[in-house]
């Protein structure tokens, strides 16, 4: 899998391209950590890899329309709940159920990114459950919280846990991370301006 994008965090890059050599993604992730520890950067590569075009060894591409859409944020199979700091309300899981039930657009899957998941109360942690469980095979979850602990026990069992950690840059790293930077800032103007394959 495509992690080169996420700083540091080498053993959980190494247990992920373990666990997908296995078997694949899963449908349903907590990723867990503080704030800059990478967890919306991987949120945001695991969501490229559910879409993107490629086989599935090589996840994400990075380069094929899916992933240039996910990682711009215009995928329209991409779904973030959450981003504004507010309480998830159960109703908003209920809307998340009733839109997990329209088919794809344009991928095979539709990804569920839920960021500030600690912010859902019991009952809308218990409608996510029940999503979860009974929701439909092509949908994926990505659930992104600073403290797993304040998320049911039964949701921390179901899902797979990937904890990512904020560590300091050496100034090897400083480096890399400045390169990656501008290829990315680079990639991006590139992807303002629609080519052939983003129109048809």
């Amino acid at each position: 899998m495509e992690l080169s994008q996420l700083i540091g965090n080498e053993s959980l890059k190494r247990q992920l391209n373990l666990e997908t050599g296995r078997r694949g993604l899963s449908h349903a992730y907590i990723l867990c950590g503080p704030a800059g520890s990478g967890k919306r950067t991987l949120a945001g590569l695991l969501a490229a890899a559910l879409v993107c075009a490629q086989p599935e060894e090589a996840r994400p591409c990075l380069r094929c329309a899916a992933c240039r859409k996910a990682m711009g944020g215009i995928h329209p199979d991409i779904v973030r709940v959450g981003s504004d700091g507010k309480d998830i309300t159960v109703a908003q899981v209920r809307s998340l159920r009733s839109d997990a039930y329209i088919r794809p657009n344009e991928a095979p899957r539709k990804v569920y990114i839920i960021e500030n998941a600690q912010r859902m109360n019991p009952s809308a942690q218990n409608a996510m459950l029940k999503l979860l469980e009974e929701g439909p095979a092509y949908g994926a979850f990505l659930l992104l919280t600073d403290n797993a602990a304040a998320l049911l026990e039964v949701l921390d069992r179901l899902l797979e846990n990937l904890t990512a950690y904020r560590e300091t840059l050496a100034s090897g790293d400083l480096s890399r991370l400045a390169d990656k930077l501008s290829s990315s800032a680079a990639r991006k103007r590139q992807m303002d301006l629609p080519g052939p394959d983003l129109l048809g």
